[in-house]
């Protein structure tokens, strides 16, 4: 391997000699790097425009075109510059060491595996659902620019998510493509021996068969785990046939495949993980198979080895609400559980008692996200909302401790800027941020944007409008041929929306939480502001609904219809089969960005995000992402308090919608100068752009997960990894000699005495035969006004004459507030364990 782990890129099973001239263009074909690049767009769309048109995929454009074609391009002396010139500069590229490697080049991080069940990196490699797949997909692609060492873990599917077709009553029907890996840019990974490596994978009864494929997303490798293969049994094959199938037990082997197959290709492959960062509950299982790993190496028991591993290991949680957690029957986890309890020397209640709430429960769901829980170093959500939501969720595993003490943090999402950014809105940057501004710390970027002038702005934005209604007119004209419709209609489309109005977009997966029939919630105030004939707004929305999802399909069924009415025909548009080309096209375009979830249901949301580098605006309910982002001038919110979900307010949340637009939004747009600039939306435009895009990108992301999260994790890893795991073997002593001590502590009397400022308080602690060294004596007491809660450490001040290992604690506290918002109480203490992430004894007074 080389310094970024790279495996060889240049077709090793399939290759196609290039003509003289051409040669790289392969390799290019096979590095994701495109997906982000708007130079090298010009290359594909020049050596076949329309199959780049259709696909987005240029590796599929080397193996379609003619050899007439790759003649006539070689002679093609411009295109044979423009490629000399993109091979330049990804090798400059892909030998920068990036902002990690000049930052952090001397901290010792040797890789981070980042296992998701989807990763949206392009609509040429589908193996993405949405917002989770895209999130991985952005995640590798920053890995990359700022040069962090991390290597993805996924499925290679099928036939991966569907395609959306609407039937003539507008109900959503799934069509389901093969994903054929020829013509996918992924190769197979070759083993030592030369063949394609393949790891093993014991089912009950069975040996399941895993391919490898590899995916080159700039200086970070994805590899791809995959189970067609001819020597599996039948129903074996069609394990990864699809992404989030509906049967329970292929979605349990497809997670298994996906931890414990995907740990196995990075041991066959020679990496040397620090981290294990698990991007929802589906990867848990790799916490079985790192720790099996670190007992085969050194000798440790099952649970020595977890303490060692699992300070490595990082779970993100996206879950906004418990049902959604992936659950498994005993009856069915069982045969499985069973081999896995085998190899870890534990009895099968044991393996699965870490994944239930009451680990005596034998009746209980095995539950991934409380695996993930429990078998990490450190949790966190994704919006600054949803980690007080998790915490919520997940206070059920720690009963006794206050929710604003459960162990999730948070990082908010953030989007990979180049993959969102238009042509247009790349070249505003650069000009004002130079180029390659994305690839460190974003400094000046809020000041330079900030200078760019109203004429420029304004204009900028008017182009972007006009390109997508462009876009717009010939996906619509397309959609409807392919329909079969009458060529009245078909010729209307060439002329529905007005480059000069308005234009707001609503495009996401549509279910109930969403709301989004929010804004037909009164039809007919919605039609006098699309018809109004002085300032009228124009709508586009796109959407797909879960395949099981009847409510969401006829969520869509309702947009789909309404577009439909001979009135507003011009004004709405839906355009149907959602996927990342589109939503490229429609965050780039939009004046307004729509989005109404039932506040906290919105674990984080990035389609809002996208927009921001692109002088789009957000109006939003106050969840996720926006409840951070949210401020008068860089754009509009609809209202939402707490973190209860309460349905009944959606009318009044109608309402405010409606009120928004009408009373500030339309008018704003439409208040002109002289010159024919609306001033203050394009100082709210300049506003957003400005402050928003770096904040919410996913660099800034990416450097908080660096600084946070792996190269503590890495460094707690490393403590409890070395000296031959003597450190697991003394920590794995001290529980059991602490559980068999704990229900014997206890507090005895307490004292108080008012103090000049506060309160003077005195606590007795019987520590009954444990060591007192390892507790720690609290003061404890909520936070005022949502502040963090107040826990103040009490110091020990002797032992309690005539008795035994009996000792006081005290504490002076200067306060305002009553003695009586404060409890004592005893945690655990010991320098390298988290409490309560990794133990949660409590005793409260």
């Amino acid at each position: 391997m080389n310094n970024h782990g790279a495996l060889p890129t240049s077709s090793y099973f399939f290759h196609r000699p290039m003509p003289e001239g051409l040669e790289g263009l392969n390799d290019l074909a096979l590095d994701l790097r495109w997906t982000w690049s708007h130079f090298s767009d010009r290359l594909w769309e020049r050596l076949d425009h329309e199959t780049w048109e259709r696909t987005g995929n240029p590796y599929f454009i080397l193996q379609s075109v003619s050899q007439a074609r790759l003649e006539e391009a070689a002679q093609d002396l411009e295109l044979r510059r423009d490629l000399q010139s993109w091979l330049k500069e990804r090798k400059d590229y892909l030998k920068e060491p990036g902002w990690f490697g000049a930052t952090h080049a001397t901290e010792l991080l040797q890789k981070v595996a980042y296992f998701s069940m989807e990763f949206g990196l392009s609509e040429a490699l589908p193996i993405y659902s949405g917002g989770l797949g895209i999130l991985a997909g952005d995640h590798l692609k920053t890995a990359s620019d700022l040069g962090v060492p991390i290597v993805g873990i996924g499925l290679l599917y099928q036939q991966g998510y569907f395609r959306q077709i609407l039937s003539p009553e507008s109900w959503q029907a799934e069509a389901f493509p093969y994903n054929d890996p020829i013509s996918l840019p992924v190769m197979p990974v070759p083993n030592l021996e030369g063949g394609w490596l393949r790891v093993k994978l014991q089912l009950p009864g069975r040996t399941l068969l895993v391919r490898v494929w590899q995916a080159n997303v700039g200086k970070v490798r994805l590899f791809l785990l995959d189970s067609n293969d001819p020597l599996n049994a039948p129903r074996d094959r069609s394990i990864t046939a699809n992404l989030y199938p509906g049967g329970q037990e292929q979605r349990l082997i497809q997670e298994m495949v996906l931890g414990i197959g995907g740990w196995h290709v990075l041991e066959d492959l020679g990496y040397q993980i620090d981290i294990c960062h698990l991007n929802e509950g589906h990867a848990a299982f790799v916490v079985f198979a790192r720790a099996r790993s670190c007992m085969m190496n050194t000798g440790l028991s099952f649970y020595e080895a977890l303490w060692t591993t699992r300070a490595g290991n990082v779970f993100t949680t996206h879950t906004p609400v418990e049902a959604a957690f992936d659950r498994y029957e005993p009856t069915l986890i069982r045969p499985y559980a069973d081999y896995l309890a085998d190899l870890l020397k534990i009895s099968r209640d044991q393996l699965l008692a870490m994944g239930r709430q009451n680990p005596n429960n034998a009746h209980e769901p095995f539950n991934m996200a409380y695996l993930a829980m429990r078998g990490s170093g450190a949790v966190n959500g994704v919006s600054q909302l949803h980690g007080q939501v998790s915490r919520k969720i997940f206070q059920t595993l720690y009963a006794r401790w206050p929710e604003a003490e459960i162990p999730v943090g948070h990082i908010t999402n953030g989007v990979h800027v180049p993959s969102w950014d238009s042509p247009a809105a790349d070249a505003l940057w650069t000009k004002h941020c130079r180029k390659g501004r994305w690839i460190g710390t974003l400094d000046n970027l809020c000041s330079n944007m900030s200078q760019v002038t109203d004429e420029e702005l304004w204009n900028f934005r008017v182009s972007q409008r006009l390109e997508l209604i462009h876009y717009v007119r010939r996906r619509l004209e397309r959609q409807l041929r392919e329909h079969g419709a009458h060529s009245d209609l078909i010729q209307q489309a060439h002329h529905v929306l007005d480059p000069n109005v308005l234009t707001l977009g609503f495009a996401r997966r549509f279910t109930a939480y969403k709301r989004p029939t929010l804004l037909l919630w009164q039809r007919e105030r919605l039609l006098r502001l699309l018809s109004d004939p002085h300032h009228p707004v124009q709508l586009i929305v796109a959407g797909k609904a879960h395949p099981h999802d009847d409510e969401g399909k006829r969520l869509i069924q309702t947009w789909a219809q309404f577009a439909t009415h001979a009135d507003i025909r011009d004004r709405v548009v839906f355009l149907e089969d959602y996927e990342m080309a589109l939503a490229q096209e429609l965050v780039a375009g939009v004046d307004v960005w729509l989005n109404t979830p039932r506040r906290p249901l919105e674990a984080s949301g990035t389609s809002g995000m996208k927009v921001l580098v692109n002088g789009g605006l957000n109006l939003s309910e106050l969840d996720g992402w926006w409840a951070e982002a949210y401020t008068p001038e860089v754009g509009w919110e609809i209202g939402g308090e707490g973190i209860d979900v309460h349905p009944e307010r959606d009318a009044s949340e109608a309402e405010r919608l409606y009120q928004c637009l009408e009373d500030h939004i339309v008018p704003e747009f439409y208040d002109r100068d002289q010159e024919g600039i609306p001033r203050t939306w394009v100082h709210r435009v300049r506003t957003s752009m400005s402050k928003l895009t770096p904040q919410f990108s996913s660099n800034r992301m990416i450097r908080e997960y660096v600084e946070r999260v792996y190269l503590p994790a890495a460094a707690a890893y490393r403590h409890r990894s070395g000296d031959e795991g003597k450190r697991a073997k003394d920590i794995q002593q001290w529980k059991h000699q602490l559980d068999e001590h704990w229900p014997l502590i206890r507090f005895g009397e307490i004292q108080m005495a008012p103090a000049e400022g506060g309160f003077f308080l005195e606590v007795q602690v019987y520590c009954g035969e444990w060591n007192p060294q390892f507790l720690c004596v609290e003061l404890y007491a909520d936070g005022l006004d949502r502040a963090e809660p107040e826990v103040h450490v009490m110091a020990q001040r002797g032992s309690l004459p005539g008795m035994v290992n009996t000792y006081v604690y005290a504490l002076h506290l200067s306060t305002q507030r009553p003695f009586d918002h404060y409890t004592p109480r005893i945690i655990p203490f010991h320098p390298d364990i988290s409490v309560p992430l990794e133990i949660d004894y409590i005793i409260w007074k």
